[in-house]
């Protein structure tokens, strides 16, 4: 694969074991990069590095909680004491329960606020502390397009995404004297793992494309869902130095559903 964007240096994805983080980690393998992924499951994991084949040098896989945050820094220092300070971080980590926000229970709200808000911010922390010595970073969080648009029946998930959407443009602003940048891309709905776990038919399919007033309120006007390597050019795009002069971003990759509501 031709490398486009002229990335190179390591990086780290979280949630690389399926969806749209094992999406971008393939696609930084691709183009040359070191590549630290994280998940919960190393026999994902591991299925992802038989699929990199010949890049497989260049990936060093680990398979631990983002809540463990001792863990976690642990396997970044260790990465850089082997590859240099992290150049790219990318966090794709994330859980979903769906459900009826009023009907969500108090562990599912705690759960899902605390890997998707709390672990990747606190991620987010370690990985900008490696990077600021060295003046140079990029920093790219999958957040959700339901983070900026009122979605029903996504229990927590919403919140969590919005919260942690200010929070990485609040770390973007402390960052940038430092020449690191954070944006966010936010995907609406993306066939991955997680999207099919609560799509069970093709008409509930039919359904997110055309819109469903009772609860999906908006349908996709490109009358598709995205995939995850969607997702994954967008985000090489904003790592590299194409981008230098954007931070602070969030940017919306959902076919038009929620018509460019930032």
């Amino acid at each position: 694969m031709t490398d486009p964007y002229s990335l190179d240096g390591p990086a780290i994805v979280t949630g690389a074991g399926q969806g749209i983080g094992r999406a971008i980690a393939l696609s930084l393998l691709a183009v040359g990069c070191t590549v630290v992924a994280i998940g919960r499951t190393r026999d994902k994991l591991e299925t992802l590095a038989a699929e990199a084949g010949a890049e497989a040098t260049r990936v060093t896989i680990s398979a631990l909680d983002i809540q463990d945050a001792e863990a976690l820094e642990r396997t970044l220092l260790d990465a850089q004491s082997l590859n240099g300070p992290p150049r790219y971080l990318v966090n794709a980590a994330g859980v979903l329960s769906p459900s009826r926000l009023i009907d969500t229970s108090a562990d599912d709200v705690r759960r899902t606020i605390d890997i998707n808000f709390t672990a990747t911010l606190i991620a987010s922390q370690i990985a900008a502390r490696l990077m600021v010595p060295q003046k140079q970073g990029a920093i790219v969080t999958i957040s959700s397009n339901s983070g900026t648009t009122p979605r029903t029946s996504l229990g927590a998930y919403p919140a969590s995404k919005a919260g942690l959407t200010h929070a990485m443009k609040c770390l973007g602003l402390e960052l940038a004297e430092h020449n690191i940048r954070c944006n966010i891309v936010s995907p609406g709905s993306t066939d991955t793992p997680m999207q099919r776990g609560f799509q069970t038919s093709a008409s509930s399919l039919d359904r997110v494309i055309k819109g469903d007033p009772a609860q999906w309120r908006l349908g996709i006007p490109l009358s598709r869902m995205a995939t995850p390597e969607d997702i994954a050019d967008l985000t090489l795009f904003l790592l590299s130095e194409r981008a230098r002069h954007i931070t602070m971003e969030n940017i919306l990759l959902d076919g038009g559903a929620t018509l460019g509501a930032r």
